[in-house]
């Protein structure tokens, strides 16, 4: 496995920059943003007709001894009123992909309305009143197959696979749902799997590593502290912002800071376990902590776990 970044926590900075800032991490892949929900950091869908900007590219990194572990475009592709914009984003980024052969584009699963005339996603957790699972039957037979199935196919007829980061809020947020989707879309698409959303959802990310096995494409590495005090009052369902730490139930940590080096050592060796051998890449939203210290801390721990791990191997071989 390699250590990677996510570089939209750098997307205030040019390429040169985040390269000369990464290098003495141990860092050998970065993750470019391409848009949507995020601002494009170091790639643009309109570089899809500018070949001068994506040799340019290629070269800074090639040079570098850098690889691009994937290309994410996050956003709502089943939204109401602007997912058409953002399934076009995806579309391009998967043209992109194509052209710098790089393997996965990042996305969610989308969320659509709870009708043609919506104006707003309807994201269903309940089976009662019956009103929601007749919405959520709308919604996957009307709307998230048939657009899964068509982006699947275009996205293999190019050589790219859909990497669904699994996300509450949109249809496909549990390795059950994510696999559904899989199964009906095709195994062109899989997952990036990011533990930080299922710790706070009581999920297991080892059990659920073993579960989706081949299916897990890429890897983000963000940490989650559950914090009790709050948690056991209110649950972990949280509309707080983020920025209030001291009284939501949850919050995103850096690597290390919500579960330590038993956690991540068992975490990476699933991965290991399931054939895994790609990307572990940086993701920052820790609001306790700059990018600057969060990144070096979260390289660091997870250098000397994966350091360890190779040790280890080798001793075994």
């Amino acid at each position: 496995m390699k250590l990677g970044i996510f570089t939209a926590l750098f997307s205030d900075l040019s390429l040169e920059e985040v390269i000369r800032r990464i290098q003495p991490l141990g860092i050998q892949a970065v993750e470019l943003a391409a848009g949507n929900y995020g601002a494009p950091a170091h790639i643009k869908p309109e570089w899809l007709d500018a070949p001068d900007k994506l040799q340019d590219l290629r070269k800074q990194l090639e040079d570098a001894g850098l690889t691009i572990s994937a290309l994410g475009c996050g956003g709502n592709v089943l939204h109401p009123r602007i997912g058409a914009q953002h399934a076009e984003t995806q579309r391009r980024t998967i043209l992109l992909a194509e052209k710098l052969g790089v393997p996965n584009v990042i996305d969610f699963s989308g969320c659509p309305g709870d009708s043609d005339q919506a104006q707003y996603p309807n994201f269903v957790t309940v089976a009662w009143p019956p009103d929601y699972p007749e919405v959520l039957q709308w919604q996957w037979e009307r709307k998230v197959i048939p657009f899964w199935k068509e982006r699947a196919q275009f996205a293999r007829d190019h050589g790219v696979r859909i990497a669904i980061e699994m996300h509450p809020g949109f249809v496909a947020y549990s390795p059950e749902t994510l696999l559904r989707l899989r199964a009906e879309a095709g195994s062109n698409v899989g997952c990036n799997f990011d533990p930080s959303h299922l710790f706070w959802q009581g999920i297991d990310p080892c059990l659920a590593v073993r579960k989706l096995g081949e299916a897990i494409f890429h890897v983000h590495a963000k940490d989650t502290r559950v914090y009790d005090a709050n948690a056991r009052v209110n649950g972990v369902l949280d509309t707080k912002p983020y920025a209030d730490e001291a009284n939501r139930s949850w919050i995103f940590r850096t690597v290390g800071f919500g579960h330590g080096p038993d956690f991540w050592n068992d975490f990476i060796s699933t991965l290991s376990m399931i054939g895994y051998d790609g990307v572990i890449s940086i993701e920052h939203e820790d609001s306790l902590m700059s990018v600057e210290d969060g990144l070096e801390k979260a390289a660091t721990f997870l250098n000397h776990i994966m350091i360890r791990k190779k040790l280890a191997a080798m001793w075994w071989a």
